[in-house]
């Protein structure tokens, strides 16, 4: 029986994540980590919680393993399972342990997407014992001080179903996100692909308009991300409404009807 091999050097990121701060989000950030507190990013999709996490994983120079939470997770698919290869029965330890053993950033996205009994087994590593009990192989896995435990959900989609527990939320510093403003998301439209100003400005007048329409004909607005992928098909000289359209219309709705409505918004601009 032996272990998986671990290579830490994979999950390093070498070059700058280009990230635009909204508040104290950094500073806050890595005064959790050197007191080794957990940290919860709290905000709507496409907002940059996830580009946060990498910008702060190249900033520590830590590595960073990614999990993208969803219903059929199981405890075993995080913590690791005996496998069978090559005629030997090996041990391949999850994410969680991987993160824990290279001493990286685990970042759980969406966490509530998560089954329940699924999440409880973080617990341990989001309070003052720092570690991992690993039943299956008996093993009790100690955090190094370099470990960093992170998870993001967005509190837009939560429900009596999906919601964090209390004994979850208690444990981590929150950290929330939200679109930036104006000027600074036109910023980050230009840095990110290159489009001209006048049309990185409508861009986000358009975003503005469509995050006036949540709850009353959308679940979300168009985010960040959206205006970006709009951006880099104009760029590349499709026509901005259709860039609007496939990009964010399609993105935020099926309705025949909101689909007009953001055609209509979009053509206004355009």
């Amino acid at each position: 029986m032996q272990a998986h091999a671990l290579k830490p050097e994979e999950h390093y990121i070498v070059d700058e994540p280009y990230y635009e701060p909204i508040a104290d989000e950094i500073q806050v950030f890595e005064a959790a980590y050197h007191n080794q507190l957990p940290i919860l990013l709290k905000g709507p999709t496409g907002c940059g919680k996830t580009r946060f996490i990498e910008h702060m994983a190249w900033r520590l120079k830590l590595p960073l393993i990614t999990v993208a939470c969803h219903d059929d997770l199981t405890a075993s698919d995080l913590v690791g399972r005996y496998l069978v290869m090559h005629g030997e029965t090996v041990w391949m330890d999850g994410p969680l342990a991987k993160a824990v053993r290279i001493g990286g950033i685990c970042y759980l996205d969406e966490v509530v997407e998560a089954r329940k009994d699924t999440t409880v087994v973080i617990h341990p590593l989001g309070d003052d014992r720092r570690n991992l009990p690993m039943e299956k192989k008996g093993e009790l896995l100690e955090a190094p001080e370099s470990f960093c435990l992170s998870m993001s959900y967005n509190p837009g989609y939560q429900s009596v179903l999906k919601d964090l527990k209390q004994s979850t939320r208690q444990r981590f510093i929150a950290l929330n996100f939200n679109y930036p403003n104006a000027e600074l998301e036109r910023k980050i439209i230009e840095k990110e692909t290159g489009i001209d100003v006048k049309i990185a400005k409508q861009l986000v007048k358009f975003a503005d308009m469509t995050r006036n329409l949540k709850g009353a004909g959308l679940d979300e607005g168009a985010s960040t991300r959206l205006l970006v992928h709009a951006a880099k098909l104009i760029v590349k000289g499709v026509n901005p409404v259709a860039a609007t359209r496939g990009a964010i219309g399609h993105a935020l709705s099926d309705d025949d009807e909101m689909l007009a409505a953001i055609d209509e918004l979009s053509a206004s601009l355009f």
